[in-house]
């Protein structure tokens, strides 16, 4: 099962984790790993574009990720250089073409994600010319396969909690499972991953632990995946450009139930739900990703 993977959590690195002393509900002393958070800047050829809070793991696919799906980077720019300083915590993207942002970097947005993401300017620009691929699906009997392979994996989640993940997949094979305390950090991570081993969107979806928020639809549809699914729930923005873009939006998946909000149409019922169950939640007493 793990075999499938391409890349996968590594719930042991020493970097991502540390461990606190504390009290539990009886009062008894406990030790309990906490997942790191530090400050990444991330510049594009000389010009500071934002500082994210990230867990630290891929800063290079991070920042290239982050640039790709705010549109300062277009799908065809050469990059020539990305410099990453683990001592000042700086990633630095270089691009053959010459780059200025200064207007676009007054128009700031805080989003919803964990972490608190930010969005730029006219990050909506190429989001109405988009056409995702109409003869993709997906078949029930693949969301019982993922949910399982994906939430029974070694991961931060499961080691620490307070932690979310995005899973790039192909049918019903992930390939890419990012974390970190945002899920637009994770996702992002994936679309640097994509665009610097030249994967392609073809055939490919998107599973997510957290919410199916505005910033989560605008990402996937900028990377071109026409399938979203998530364990979590939707919000109202999410649904409304999910069905403007026509992505698949497939909320609450845990195990034989979920619910498809937009793009039913892809959706190929092939499970035997008679012999599927429901996914418990996850982690060692953790709240579920519905909570986030």
């Amino acid at each position: 099962m793990t075999e499938e993977f391409l890349i996968a959590p590594n719930p042991l690195d020493p970097r991502l984790t540390r461990g606190v002393a504390g009290i539990d509900h009886t009062g008894a002393a406990i030790e309990t790993k906490v997942p790191m958070e530090r400050p990444i800047t991330l510049y594009l050829n000389g010009q500071e574009i934002v500082t994210v809070m990230t867990i630290g793991d891929y800063p290079d696919w991070l920042a290239l990720g982050y640039m790709l799906n705010q549109n300062m980077l277009r799908p065809d720019d050469e990059i020539t250089g990305i410099d990453v300083d683990d001592e000042i915590d700086v990633v630095v993207v270089r691009t053959a073409r010459a780059t200025n942002f200064e207007a676009k970097l007054r128009k700031k947005t805080l989003t919803s994600g964990c972490a608190q993401g930010t969005a730029f300017g006219d990050v909506m620009e190429r989001f109405d010319t988009i056409r995702l691929d109409p003869a993709a699906r997906v078949r029930t009997s693949w969301l019982l396969t993922l949910a399982r392979k994906i939430n029974t994996r070694p991961s931060l989640y499961l080691e620490a909690g307070a932690i979310h993940g995005c899973v790039l997949c192909e049918e019903d094979r992930p390939l890419v499972y990012m974390e970190d305390v945002g899920r637009h950090n994770a996702i992002d991570k994936i679309a640097g991953y994509m665009h610097r081993s030249g994967m392609t969107a073809a055939g490919k979806m998107l599973y997510t632990t957290g919410r199916l928020t505005s910033e989560m639809v605008i990402k996937t549809v900028q990377m071109r995946l026409p399938v979203l699914v998530s364990r979590s729930g939707f919000t109202a923005s999410g649904v409304d450009l999910a069905r403007q873009a026509g992505l698949t939006l497939i909320g609450r998946a845990k195990g034989r139930r979920f619910m498809v909000l937009s793009g039913p149409e892809r959706v190929v019922f092939d499970a035997d739900l008679g012999t599927a169950r429901d996914l418990p939640d996850r982690g060692r007493g953790h709240r579920s990703a519905e909570d986030d």
